[in-house]
């Protein structure tokens, strides 16, 4: 693949975006069939997952716990050739056991004692945060300059995370005694909320009879770092039109209850709407979206099929939605029912 895609080729040139989305689509499907070797299902999941990691973004994973969102994460690791750490975040983790931390070390030649910095396991391409609301904030926090600027800072020095760079967090949405909700500024550094649902009753047969057989997949490298950091650079190459962009700042308008433009069901079930990192994301997302299926520009669909993940954790629920059971993916899909594709 490294040989095939050039992403400097691709500025401003349809026809090579072109054929780079048709090259981007076979390894996708390349990647998704690999995957599903030791993945039973949850190819929406997956897919989502390569999306974000193509548009650079962080996301998140929500789902009970036996759904293989550890074994993902961690397959998708092997399967780009990429380093992984994985982080059980607990309540008494501390931020230096995610960044960190200095330790006095002496020279046996010259008997001086220094400091020397030894990195954390945030120091990866690849990090699972594992049950990531289960961590007091003040840890939680710790990833917050890690995940908007790729470094992080220890005692005033300042040191660079590898690139590409992403965090993948795992929650369980049972359980809420020892948990800390993340607050609304770190949800919004995620791109993507990914619900992990049950599987199909065909497809447990098959986890449960694959996982208890001696038989075990293997996964090969299809793509490298390199692979990935050109991909990242070919997604924001897609071309938009102006009325799918504009389509995707209105849906985002339309969360927030003060906008004109939003409906009167909405105000009353919104405290908070959607911000600018939400427009955003929704244009980044759908261009690798489109990129993934082959197609070097952007439609209505791609908006409206990236808009859920995007906006569901970015949306604050009011008091009335709660009493009335209403919840964010019911809200998202009612602003979708009423947005006209024509501004």
């Amino acid at each position: 693949m490294s040989a095939t895609i050039d992403s400097t080729s691709t500025r401003r040139d349809p026809a090579a975006i072109a054929a780079a989305a048709e090259q981007v689509a076979k390894a996708h499907h390349r990647m998704l069939d690999a995957l599903s070797r030791v993945v039973v299902g949850q190819r929406d999941v997956l897919e989502l997952l390569l999306m974000g990691i193509f548009c650079r973004g962080h996301c998140i994973l929500e789902g009970v716990p036996g759904l293989a969102k550890t074994l993902m994460i961690a397959s998708l690791a092997r399967l780009l050739s990429i380093s992984f750490n994985r982080i059980q975040f607990t309540p008494d983790l501390m931020p230096s056991d995610i960044t960190g931390t200095e330790i006095l070390q002496e020279n046996k030649d010259s008997g001086e004692r220094v400091l020397r910095f030894v990195k954390g396991p945030v120091f990866a391409n690849l990090v699972l945060a594992d049950e990531i609301n289960r961590t007091p904030p003040k840890t939680q926090a710790a990833l917050l300059q890690a995940m908007q600027e790729n470094h992080v800072t220890v005692s005033g020095h300042t040191f660079d995370l590898p690139q590409p760079f992403f965090v993948l967090g795992t929650q369980n949405p049972i359980e809420s005694e020892g948990t800390y909700p993340l607050p609304e500024a770190q949800l919004d550094r995620f791109m993507f909320k990914i619900s992990v649902d049950y599987p199909s009753l065909d497809e447990e047969i098959r986890v449960a009879t694959s996982t208890t057989s001696r038989q075990a997949a293997q996964l090969e490298p299809l793509l490298t770092a390199a692979d990935i950091l050109r991909i990242q650079e070919i997604v924001r190459d897609v071309i938009v039109a102006e009325p799918v962009a504009s389509y995707a700042v209105r849906l985002a308008r339309a969360t927030r209850p003060t906008d004109a433009s939003s409906p009167p069901d909405i105000r009353r079930w919104l405290s908070w709407g959607a911000g600018p990192r939400a427009c955003q994301s929704l244009l980044l997302a759908a261009k690798a979206r489109a990129l993934l299926d082959g197609r070097p520009n952007v439609s209505f669909a791609d908006i409206r099929g990236v808009a859920k993940p995007v906006l569901r954790h970015r949306l604050v629920t009011s008091f009335t939605a709660e009493s009335e059971g209403v919840k964010a993916d019911a809200i998202i899909d009612r602003i979708l029912d009423g947005l006209s594709e024509t501004a």
